[in-house]
């Protein structure tokens, strides 16, 4: 039995060691700085605004496809028979094999217009009679060029895709931006809430150990006979109180934590019971004018930049639409060069109506090339085209419409830099007194210290009671929970002023370029 009892007593102490050591195995004891970086790298909100600036750039690869050379092909073969109507033109029937194959290279240019090259060559064998050339092989070099001068004219119009795009992705990196302040920000406040709910279990722990001790004194003056039995209920009542506040306090603890594991997303979240803080929020004096706070934000907000940006976009949608109620009057210049080859034909005494052929000259495909790339022939035409659609004479919705988007884009900007003024107004002036609240509870909290000694010295003497020197601790406690949370809001005060202006990313030394 002895030797049985043993056993079960090591078996216990080893299993009591393994669970402390797997408490102390799930714990991660991390910064604020470390959290931060874990946030910004794999937190799930900034991984999904991520791939937003990733589009963004796709499109503006996208948008400006539209100015790279186009290279089309064509091929058309054609064979053909129908009966003769005249015995002179072909014994029975005509028969007739026709192939062409045309290359062309297109480009837009920045102005709007479009210059074009293509090469092409045919074929063309017949059993016609009378023919000079059969068969006959033929090539022709076009160079074409179309300009705009009114609608669909200048720099602006044509690459309007363009800087839509481009606009599109400083918004999106914006935005992400913005995901990232709030990101932060967001650490930052759990991460603090964290400290105050873990110090406020510690004050509740000491406040608790405060009324068990005088619960232990007052048992043993009742077992001397120096205190009525009685005397003793007001110190249990407060013990079980505070033993409750303390489970309060644990289950707050636990909230905070799984809170912030969720935000910064650590690779080893499954094994992580619970983050232990290892910052302390300081207490420095930081003052910030609201002039300067204005000014940086006007500079680093990223909704303000993106609703600018926005606004930029608006008045390219209205020039553009502006641009279109102008009649298409367009330029057209054409220059070509012919080139014919083939097998020549030599009738008798050179009489085609003879029908008598007497030999040929042959010729090759190369001949009716080298013709036309040597512009042998050359020839051009320039002219232009006026379209006046009627729709723009009548009806002017689209600018309208533009107009309207632009207006709404200014007033939304005006409207956005309104609330960040009272935002910002309103977080400097948090700052100013949640430094002014942290140097009153501080001496609410000596005051409580001094008055919980005096009153024990007066217990001590027989000049005080159980009760006022519960009540007394409890005012302490309060008063520490107080100053600390002071201290956390001060903390958090300045973080959130930091945010209103945009620039909570360059105080922890944050760059976009660190992200992607």
């Amino acid at each position: 039995m002895q030797t049985r009892n043993i056993v079960c007593s090591l078996m216990l102490i080893l299993c009591c060691s393994t669970y402390s050591w797997d408490q102390r195995e799930r714990q991660k004891e991390l910064s604020l700085e470390e959290c931060i970086f874990h946030a910004i790298k794999n937190n799930l909100d900034v991984a999904v605004q991520m791939h937003n600036p990733e589009l963004a750039d796709i499109s503006v690869s996208k948008a400006k496809e539209k100015f790279m050379p186009s290279l089309n092909f064509s091929f058309n073969r054609r064979d053909t028979n129908s009966t003769s109507s005249w015995w002179i033109e072909a014994a029975d029937r005509i028969t007739t094999s026709y192939s062409d194959y045309a290359v062309q290279i297109s480009q837009l240019i920045p102005t709007g217009g479009q210059f074009s090259v293509s090469l092409n060559t045919d074929r063309n064998d017949s059993n016609q009679s009378f023919q000079n050339i059969n068969p006959r092989y033929g090539s022709t070099l076009y160079l074409s060029f179309s300009q705009p001068l009114l609608k669909d004219f200048g720099f602006k119009t044509s690459r309007k895709e363009i800087l839509v795009a481009q606009n599109n992705m400083e918004i999106s990196e914006n935005d992400l931006k913005k995901v990232l302040l709030d990101t932060v920000y967001y650490v930052e406040e759990s991460y603090w809430n964290l400290v105050y709910s873990i110090e406020t279990l510690k004050v509740k722990q000491q406040s608790l150990k405060l009324a068990q001790d005088l619960l232990e004194k007052n048992q043993k003056e009742v077992e001397i006979g120096t205190l009525a039995p009685k005397e003793i209920l007001s110190a249990q009542a407060e013990v079980a109180a505070r033993e409750a506040d303390i489970l309060q306090a644990k289950a707050l603890v636990k909230d905070y934590s799984d809170l912030l594991k969720t935000l910064i997303n650590h690779p080893d979240e499954e094994t992580i019971a619970e983050i232990i803080p290892l910052d302390k929020p300081a207490f420095e004096k930081k003052e910030r004018s609201l002039e300067e706070a204005l000014d940086l934000a006007i500079r680093n907000r990223p909704d303000i930049l993106s609703s600018r940006i926005d606004l930029k976009n608006k008045d390219i949608d209205l020039g553009y639409a502006r641009n279109q109620l102008l009649p298409a009057l367009n330029l057209n210049a054409n220059y070509w060069s012919p080139g014919i080859s083939g097998d020549r034909i030599r009738y008798l005494n050179d009489n085609p109506f003879t029908g008598v052929i007497v030999g040929t000259i042959p010729g090759g495909a190369s001949d009716a090339l080298k013709d036309a790339l040597n512009f042998k022939y050359r020839n051009w035409s320039v002219y232009l085209t006026l379209d006046i659609p009627l729709n723009t004479i009548f009806s002017r919705a689209a600018v309208a419409q533009a107009k309207v988007s632009l207006d709404q884009a200014m007033v939304r900007l005006k409207n956005l830099e309104q609330k960040a003024f009272l935002e910002i107004k309103t977080a400097v002036r948090a700052v100013h007194t949640d430094y002014q609240r942290v140097e009153a509870y501080r001496i609410a909290r000596e005051l409580a210290e001094q008055k919980l000694e005096a009153e024990e010295a007066k217990l001590k003497v027989g000049l005080s009671t159980n009760f006022i020197v519960l009540q007394y601790q409890r005012d302490l406690s309060n008063a520490r929970s107080a100053e600390l949370k002071a201290v956390i809001d001060y903390n958090l005060s300045l973080s959130k002023l930091d945010k209103a202006i945009g620039i909570n990313l360059q105080s922890w030394n944050i760059k976009l370029s660190d992200v992607w």
